[in-house]
């Protein structure tokens, strides 16, 4: 049978990575939308080699680009600022969510609406409509697949059927390009230094949040709501080889985990054919290979993000917004080279203790809210 597929982000990491597993299944899936931010070239390019029905992007000014790189085919052009949720609404049997951000929560929330399964690259979604999201899926029957390594690692191992059987979850993080770097140093690392992760190939937000363990604070928030268990009950633990990416322990004692190479491809061949499996030409694990496996605990002082989560969560569905919107604002100025590394995790906390919490009962609030975090996180990094 084929799977219709729309993947919102194409142009990024996992939606490229998501085309290079179509490209070798070809005769199991059929493109429906495309979407991107500003690379039509790329986009454009997608679209006419996996035969797509529809691309979108926002910018309106690249409609004339699109048109010319398009010129003699049928792909329908959406664009504008409704474009993204438009091309999301298109019914699909699953579509990627890929798009980096807090950009890709309504898109997705589209998608879910329409009654299209979900896998889901985009945690900061999960992480700022929390439960808002994951009832309109229950309200329209649609599964998330989770595509993070980790959370795809835990879909795999965790029963479903018998919750109360799970002690803990066991989220594996590799430690970023600075783990064995000295605490004194990293308020003078520089952007290509914070950007060379030692693992995985990542895009630039994503490396970033690695490096500073932000990533870890939003995937630690997206297990709790994913597998409903206590935000205590969920403990990170570095793993600098990345082979496992995440464990299950048990009440009895057990604990499983789930092992593979460093490829995003894996988890994404795994989303995109569930519930079933199919064999792929991607490397396999082959344990002889390797030497040894290492698991450390976070150091808190080198990676003080890690202590934001508990609180986080415990004050609700706001905290983690503002939390989210100031560090996509601090990582962005980092970038830029407007701030030190040190400041980005500064930063967040700076904007947390800014406001009181408010917890958002629909996608018009939880945009205000962010809205406000962005703005006050702007201002603070240009004082």
């Amino acid at each position: 049978m084929i799977k219709t597929l729309s993947i919102l982000g194409s142009t990024g990491t996992i939606g490229r990575n998501t085309l290079d597993i179509i490209a070798q299944e070809k005769d199991r899936f059929k493109i429906i939308a495309l979407t991107a931010n500003n690379n039509i070239e790329l986009l454009c390019s997608q679209a006419l080699e996996f035969d797509a029905k529809i691309i979108a992007f926002e910018d309106e000014s690249l409609y004339p680009r699109a048109q010319e790189l398009l010129s003699g085919s049928k792909i329908k052009i959406f664009t504008g600022k409704n474009s993204l949720v438009d091309a999301a609404g298109e019914k699909t049997d699953i579509t990627m969510s890929a798009i980096v951000g807090m950009a890709g929560l309504k898109p997705t929330m589209g998608a879910i609406n329409a009654g299209c399964n979900i896998a889901l690259a985009n945690k900061e979604s999960l992480v700022c409509a929390g439960d808002l999201m994951l009832d309109a899926a229950s309200k329209n029957n649609v599964k998330i697949i989770p595509v993070d390594s980790e959370h795809n690692a835990i879909f795999q191992i965790f029963d479903f059927d018998n919750p109360h059987y799970v002690d803990k979850i066991i989220l594996t993080a590799s430690g970023g390009p600075f783990l064995d770097l000295p605490l004194d140093q990293l308020s003078s690392v520089t952007i290509s230094q914070a950007l060379n992760h030692p693992r995985w190939k990542m895009g630039s937000k994503i490396s970033i949040d690695s490096a500073t363990m932000m990533n870890k604070v939003l995937e630690i928030i997206e297990a709790y709501y994913l597998f409903k268990i206590d935000i205590e009950k969920i403990t990170p633990i570095i793993h600098p080889e990345s082979i496992v990416h995440s464990m299950v322990s048990y009440i009895d004692g057990s604990t499983l985990a789930q092992m593979g190479i460093a490829d995003m491809r894996i988890p994404i061949d795994f989303a995109l054919n569930y519930p079933v499996r199919k064999s792929n030409n991607l490397a396999k694990l082959n344990l002889s290979q390797i030497a040894k496996l290492t698991f450390l605990e976070p150091d808190l002082a080198k990676f003080p993000s890690l202590k934001l989560v508990t609180n986080v969560v415990k004050l609700g569905l706001g905290a983690q917004i503002i939390m989210n919107g100031a560090n996509e604002v601090a990582v962005d100025r980092f970038l830029k080279g407007k701030i030190k590394f040190t400041d980005i995790v500064d930063i967040v906390a700076r904007t947390l203790d800014k406001f009181s919490t408010e917890n958002p009962k629909n996608i018009e609030q939880i945009l205000e809210i962010d809205e406000k975090a962005r703005v006050f996180a702007t201002h603070i990094t240009k004082t």
